[in-house]
């Protein structure tokens, strides 16, 4: 999978080598971690850990370039790298992980490098299904976020079929971006409000950002505590820029197949140094937004009841209409 990927640029001389080793594509992998690391991961723990953490997983073209190989097998490279990532998260104590796998602005690419990256998405997708038992195992709840409307029938499916099976796990989440970009992201919430207001669902006193936010593709998750970009890319590309307003950020001249464990424990440290700043900046916001719902135009008890209530009622009218196109999806049915 491929997220945005920055400019061409020269890379490290202490990159490590391609990996002699060819594992089985999967999604979910057993530890490869030695004694060392987990004496590491023990030190770490003694810390705050970041429960949610977000990578936009840049380089993988010019790690194709540097190894003198197709850009299709820097993308599969790119994911094995993903899925050793995810193990490393688990074994750190990270629940949630949000990664940047195919941005809608990938679509101006070349026609043969798109038509590349949705048959691999084709390609992993199916594996994921076919792994459901691991990750039903691991209780793995996985979520694709993004506009969907932009992909095949297909490749909907697929995902609508992950989405249903793993929805009940509770013990991590993985959220990939697949067709995603924050702007869409932004524009759907607000199309959803505008219309639950043009038809009555809603009253204009009725919107506000924790509203908006809760009608966010990512409204089941809770702002990353911990961004890493990878690639020497000092940039969000349009990504989850509405959640990201107390998040530490990470920035490494690492290509994303490069990336180690160490990168991670690394980065892991540095959210551990820092992180008392966003706090504080998150604190500060709160004191100027406080509890949404609590405030109301009238200022009587009865008219904020009503409020809650109807945001309530609406907010579920928006879950059930979700979980019944993907039970369309699924079915091969598409969306009316």
């Amino acid at each position: 999978m491929a997220p945005v990927e920055g400019p061409s640029s020269s890379c490290s001389p202490t990159s490590s080598p391609i990996p002699s080793t060819v594992v089985p594509a999967t999604w979910v992998r057993e530890s490869n971690l030695l004694w060392y690391h987990r004496w590491v991961i023990r030190v770490l723990k003694a810390g705050p850990i970041p429960t949610h953490v977000a990578f936009i997983m840049d380089g993988n073209r010019r790690y194709a370039k540097k190894a003198n190989i197709a850009k299709a097998e820097g993308h599969s490279a790119g994911f094995e790298k993903l899925s050793e990532t995810l193990q490393w998260c688990l074994e750190v104590g990270i629940s949630e992980v949000t990664v940047y796998a195919f941005s809608i602005e990938n679509f101006k690419r070349t026609q043969d490098e798109v038509d590349t990256l949705m048959n691999l998405a084709r390609e992993k997708f199916q594996r994921l299904l076919a792994e459901r038992d691991k990750l039903h195992e691991r209780g793995i709840c996985i979520r694709i976020i993004g506009n969907w409307d932009l992909l095949a029938p297909d490749i909907q499916r697929s995902i609508a079929e992950a989405v249903l099976l793993t929805r009940h796990n509770r013990k991590a989440t993985l959220n990939v971006a697949f067709a995603y970009t924050s702007r869409d992201e932004i524009t759907h919430s607000i199309r959803t409000v505008a219309e639950a207001v043009g038809n009555g669902k809603l009253e204009p006193e009725d919107v506000s950002e924790e509203l908006l936010t809760r009608c966010l593709y990512t409204k089941y998750s809770a702002e990353p505590d911990l961004l890493v970009r990878t690639s020497g890319e000092v940039r969000l590309s349009d990504f989850l820029l509405w959640q990201s307003t107390t998040t530490v950020m990470y920035f490494t001249e690492t290509l994303w197949p490069e990336f180690t464990i160490w990168h991670l424990l690394g980065a892991v440290f540095y959210y551990q140094r820092v992180r008392w700043r966003m706090q504080d900046v998150r604190r500060a916001l709160d004191r100027f937004t406080g509890e949404p719902y609590a405030r109301c135009t009238d200022g009587t008890a009865e008219a904020s009841g009503k409020r809650k209530e109807r945001i309530g009622r609406f907010l579920e009218y928006v879950e059930q209409r979700e979980e019944h196109q993907l039970i369309q999806l699924a079915r091969g049915m598409g969306v009316q």
